[in-house]
């Protein structure tokens, strides 16, 4: 079994400026990406921008740019929201880069080779704004697409890809594969829409020149939707890069939102199968996010700024309410005294608060160091209930990420954290100084080392938060990964800790 691991978010169109959805998707990606690093995986992590199509060049002319000026200037919103997010990417993929036009013209050329690209001519209905095809059937009001943009009907020569023939290779591979797309509700709804019936799809544009332009057919550019998934092979240097495509591909999982379901469960696999490259393992759709309860919008005026978001309330916290609040797969709604709520109550008065109240006692009363226990009570304190729960919670994450469970990961991190105050609150060490002052010690121990366990955890989620509370604890940043999550690495008797500072300041509501 390969230890190789490859995520992606979807591209992200140019046109755009990053969203909420935007950051909850890359973030997503981020939490599994890290989470396999520190479990000792070789991860690649992609994202990136989508910079061609019709939109892109109608929004360069209104701004007096040429297309490419525009595409770089707005790219750039999108890799500063990497740096914003603290996200880990291994690569950051743009189709107007060298490497992907290669890439997608050699995948037009093995489609055409193996004979399911023609020449026709389309007229139907287009929507500008979603870049998208729609049938008469699926439109929602007259000239309106089920995503409520607006649709123009458009007459020109096309190139077509095939996909009418590719149905039921299609639907067989969904019945073999039942994890292919997921949550399993999505997959219900593919498999109804390619039972429906699949017509064959315009892969080429006549009537804009920002493109990738098809191979000996100077007037016709690349359909966008066909050049953008290109991407997912582009970044692994398709086709000249044999190595890396052999290491990496198929991909472990692409990330999206469920409305750009259908152009990677349906038309990715069916352009894969045609040139004869391996599917994705799994496509992942997660739902959308309300404001308040109020569906998002740009007309409303309700957009959230992932930026602004961060500017108010910290990285850390933003990071762990998006992936605490909704259950991976589903609809979230996004509410302020939430997002408050959460950072005091769980962030700032349950870790926080660990850490501060253990590490100071050690501080006040076994002079800055963690308390000299012998062999004998780290192997008995490994060998207790809570420990073993806490060694099985460690084995269940694993097959948690695996199913895309990140809320159930951070539910036993919690668990975690509410055995710590537990435990503090019943041994109370400030008592058991007076009386019983060795047994305050080994209690104080047993605090840290849980607390190590919590810094090592949540690095995923909560990157630089993890990264302080393993520092305070002395931890070798060479000891921070999964496999040391052992009695074997214990926290080390008599090391000095650091002073300690507030990991998660509490919000003061203003009224």
């Amino acid at each position: 079994m390969s230890n190789n691991y490859y995520i992606t978010t979807p591209i992200y169109y140019v046109n755009d400026v990053p969203h909420i959805g935007t950051a909850y998707t890359t973030l997503a990606c981020d939490v599994i990406a890290r989470f396999h690093r520190l479990n000792g995986k070789n991860v690649l992590f992609l994202t990136g921008t989508d910079e061609h199509g019709q939109k892109v060049e109608k929004s360069a002319i209104k701004a007096s740019m040429e297309p490419q000026q525009f595409v770089d200037q707005n790219s750039m919103h999108f890799r500063n929201l990497v740096e914003k997010m603290n996200f880990s990417p291994d690569d950051f993929i743009r189709t107007s880069e060298v490497r992907h036009k290669i890439a997608a013209i050699k995948f037009w050329q093995e489609l055409e080779k193996n004979g399911d690209i023609y020449l026709g001519k389309y007229s139907g209905w287009y929507s500008v704004r979603d870049e998208a095809f729609y049938a008469e059937s699926e439109l929602i009001a007259d000239k309106v697409a089920p995503t409520g943009a607006p649709v123009e009907w458009i007459e020109e020569p096309s190139y077509f890809f095939a996909l009418s023939k590719w149905q039921d290779k299609l639907l067989e591979f969904y019945e073999v594969n039942t994890n292919f797309i997921l949550p399993i509700s999505r997959r219900n709804e593919v498999i109804n829409f390619v039972k429906g019936g699949l017509q064959d799809l315009s892969i080429s544009r006549t009537s804009f020149n920002w493109g990738i332009p098809i191979p000996e057919e100077e007037n016709h550019v690349m359909y966008v939707w066909l050049d953008a998934l290109t991407n997912y092979i582009s970044a692994l240097g398709y086709p000249e890069d044999t190595e890396k495509m052999q290491a990496f591909w198929p991909a472990n999982v692409h990330v999206v939102g469920k409305d750009i379901l259908r152009f990677h469960a349906v038309y990715w696999p069916a352009f894969l199968m045609a040139v004869g490259l391996p599917l994705p393992k799994c496509i992942m759709a997660h739902g959308w996010w309300t404001n308040e309860g109020q569906k998002i919008s740009k007309s409303i005026g309700n957009v959230i700024d992932p930026f602004g978001l961060v500017d108010d309330f910290g990285v850390d916290q933003v990071r762990y309410f998006l992936m605490r609040e909704v259950i991976f797969g589903n609809d979230g709604n996004y509410s302020r005294d939430n997002l408050i709520s959460r950072i005091n109550s769980e962030l700032a008065n349950k870790i926080g608060n660990l850490v501060q109240r253990t590490v100071s006692f050690a501080h006040n009363y076994n002079e800055q160091k963690v308390p000299n226990v012998d062999d004998q009570f780290i192997e008995q304190m490994h060998g207790s209930t809570i420990f073993q729960n806490i060694s099985k919670i460690v084995q269940d994450n694993a097959s948690l990420i695996a199913e895309y469970n990140i809320g159930g990961v951070l539910n036993n991190i919690m668990w975690i954290v509410g055995e710590g105050n537990d435990y503090m609150e019943k041994q109370a060490p400030w008592k058991l100084r007076k009386v019983d002052p060795e047994k305050m010690l080994e209690a104080i121990y047993t605090l840290l080392e849980m607390i190590r366990y919590i810094g090592i955890l949540l690095q995923p989620f909560t990157p630089r938060a993890g990264e302080k509370i393993l520092d305070i604890l002395g931890i070798d940043k060479a000891k921070r990964s999964f496999a040391f999550l052992s009695k074997e690495h214990v926290i080390k008797p008599d090391s000095k800790l650091q002073t300690p500072v507030p990991i998660f300041p509490r919000i003061e509501q203003k009224v």
